[in-house]
């Protein structure tokens, strides 16, 4: 059982009652919303909650953050990636997660829903009828609205008192203000008074307590009184109601920024997932506020609460952005941030893809994946102001995306950049074959073929010779994915042409020159096929490159298994699997898991080959194929099974092979390469 429940950032206070309350609910219900408003702690208690019942659940607790996404088109594909369905088919999401999940029990957490309610609705309408085993915990200002759906109201802290509140605001305050005490008069009164004045909710108590760094809780206790008094006026409304006292505390943390940390406050408010001081500086620095106070401003909106910071990497709650952006409109800029965050993502996407070639390619693996909200919300606003510009982006992040689990959005977004320009040029060449990768992926090797030409056709009009590279890698691996190695090896061979280079003269080199050492296997020139893989690793190694050197050691592993050396064929299984693991290719570890069950069952361990390929299957079905890969590997795979049954009995191998299956393939990974087969 594992689960991926965020780590709390602060200490967790009160909250008892709640957490029973919850806890019997999901013993009772399978669809709990817990409601309340901004800032109240939703998200900690469901947290809490998620933790304290994840031993139930056999296969562990899904979380899924929602607050970065924008609009309900990312919904099914953000609860894949929470599920860990990396799906390579061209079926329907909602359809790949619903059975995904049909034979799972599991408890799902879709945290902050209040933006995608009708979306959320229509969705867990599908995934609860069709995964009895499934519940689900949501937070939300507001209800789904959904049959069954059972409803729980999250108030603040009790603030009169010995209680939780006040527990709450003096940890926040030591943590501002170390060696401060606020347990005797004057400062007890004091504290008391803020808690009173901010009703016991949670954000507003720890955006109070972080302005203890600057000023005495005497002096903000006043400031809150002064500031509730002017805007409650008289009569029966005196006592405001909570989403107002949120927003009366948030306008006064505001107040209290310096100049610029509020103007970069309102600028961040552009970002809709988290972001790092480079992102941030290329983004809002302009006018007063230069890079280098960026930097200092970030760790002061840090240091007051506006932002949360996760290792490297900031962000802000969404309720805080809501009144950044408020103020980003107020200054007229909302326009601008948008272009140069469209800009700033659309450069950082040519910098990946020329930084893939080289010692950085696992780095630019992780920043992608770190920057993916981001890079969609830059994509949807290119493709409404700059279409060629968004081919360029979802071009230069389409091999990205297609290898670490993003198959479905480089497809669609690729597609509708191609269909919003389609005027000739570079941008679109290299979009045509980003698209024919994803479609290949996908199993649909008649369009990819299509595309491939329609890519060759365009560089050659152009006069692009790298264009011309990726549109023989992308013609030649259909060749080899449909059986036909002979052609496969004639297309690259005609793509590299008579002046080879070396390989690493560019990306489309290297993986024309890989399609050619696939194209030797499959024909069985085991031994040309061995000298090339051997030389191409060699040259991957020098330059600290990974994704053509796991297909090298794939290669390896395969011929070596071949000519009967299995030992040799399960280290370079090992490899591949670690390298493939780096970078998050799904497809990859797959196959390299049925590599290495092969070479481990020909070495006569029968129960390690069915754990193994159990293990495979079970990667497999979160691609959503039965297992691919080039024809020869068919011949393998019956091998493998042969000899691991012949060595163990049917019973045996039947018994393992289902337990490891049912394992979560991440969990089964981790154990596999750190050696315990």
């Amino acid at each position: 059982m594992a689960s991926n429940i965020p780590d709390e950032p602060t200490s967790f206070i009160g909250r008892r009652a709640e957490l029973r309350r919850i806890d019997d609910e999901l013993t009772e219900h399978r669809l709990i919303t817990l409601t309340g408003p901004g800032g109240v702690g939703k998200t900690r208690i469901a947290m809490r909650a998620a933790r304290a019942a994840a031993a139930r659940f056999p296969d562990g607790v899904c979380w899924a953050d929602l607050w970065p996404l924008h609009g309900a088109g990312r919904l099914v594909a953000g609860v894949c990636d929470a599920v860990g369905l990396a799906d390579h088919t061209a079926r329907t999401p909602v359809a790949v997660l619903c059975e995904g999940l049909a034979r799972k029990r599991l408890l799902l957490v879709l945290d902050s829903c209040e933006h995608l309610v009708d979306a959320c609705r229509d969705l867990l309408a599908d995934l609860l009828t069709a995964a009895p085993g499934v519940r689900v915990l949501v937070t939300s200002r507001q209800p789904l609205g959904l049959v069954g759906e059972w409803t729980t109201e999250i108030g603040p802290l009790p603030c009169t008192g010995d209680n939780d509140a006040l527990a709450l605001f003096t940890a926040r305050a030591t943590a501002a203000a170390p060696g401060l005490r606020l347990t005797a008069p004057p400062h007890a009164t004091a504290a008391a008074v803020i808690c009173r004045r901010l009703e016991g909710i949670p954000l507003a108590l720890e955006l109070a307590g972080a302005q203890l760094a600057n000023s005495s809780v005497e002096q903000i206790a006043e400031r809150l009184t002064s500031r509730f008094d002017t805007l409650d006026g008289d009569g029966p409304m005196r006592r405001p109601p909570r989403h107002r006292t949120l927003r009366c505390a948030i306008g006064w943390s505001h107040e209290l920024c310096a100049p610029l940390e509020r103007l970069l406050w309102a600028r961040l408010s552009v970002f809709r997932g988290t972001f790092d001081e480079e992102s941030a500086s290329a983004v809002c620095a302009g006018g007063p506020l230069t890079s280098a106070q960026v930097r200092t401003t970030l760790e002061a909106l840090a240091a007051k609460s506006v932002l949360i910071r996760e290792g490297t990497r900031y962000r802000m709650l969404d309720t805080l952005r809501e009144y950044g952006r408020m103020w980003l409109a107020e200054l007229d800029e909302t326009t601008a941030l948008a272009d140069r965050h469209a800009a700033h993502f659309a450069s950082f996407g040519r910098r990946a893809e020329r930084g893939w070639l080289g010692p950085e390619q696992v780095g630019w693996y992780g920043r992608v994946a770190e920057a993916h909200v981001d890079l969609c919300t830059a994509l949807d606003h290119l493709l409404a102001t700059d279409p060629e510009r968004a081919q360029d982006l979802s071009a230069s992040i389409g091999l990205f995306w297609s290898c670490c689990g993003h198959l479905h959005e480089a497809r669609d977004y690729v597609a509708r950049a191609l269909a919003a320009h389609q005027r000739p040029g570079p941008a679109r060449t290299r979009a045509l074959w980003a698209l024919g990768v994803a479609v290949l992926l996908q199993g649909d090797l008649t369009l990819a073929g299509d595309l491939g030409l329609q890519c060759a056709h365009a560089a050659r009009a152009g006069d692009d010779a790298e264009a011309q590279l990726q549109a023989g890698y992308l013609t030649g691996l259909t060749h080899l994915m449909a059986g036909r190695p002979m052609s496969a090896h004639t297309v690259a061979e005609q793509a590299l042409g008579p002046a080879r280079g070396t390989p690493f003269d560019s990306p489309g080199r290297l993986r024309c020159h890989l399609v050619q050492l696939f194209a030797l296997t499959g024909l069985g020139r085991l031994t040309e096929a061995r000298a090339a893989a051997d030389a191409l690793r060699r040259g991957c190694v020098q330059r600290g490159e990974y994704w053509t050197r796991s297909y090298t050691d794939y290669q390896l592993s395969l011929i070596s298994l071949f000519q009967g050396r299995p030992k040799e064929s399960a280290d370079h299984a090992r490899s591949m699997l670690a390298a493939k693991a780096g970078i998050g290719d799904t497809f990859g570890i797959a196959l390299g898991l049925d590599l290495l069950a092969a070479a481990v069952a020909a070495q006569g361990h029968g129960a390690a080959a069915a754990r193994l390929y159990g293990s495979g299957q079970a990667l497999w079905r979160t691609v959503g194929h039965p297992q691919r890969g080039t024809p020869e590997l068919r011949a393998v795979r019956e091998e493998c099974e042969r000899r691991a049954r012949a060595a163990i009995g049917d019973r045996a191998y039947a018994d393992l092979f289902h337990r490891a299956g049912e394992e979560r393939p991440q969990a089964a990974l981790a154990r596999i390469l750190a050696g315990e087969l």
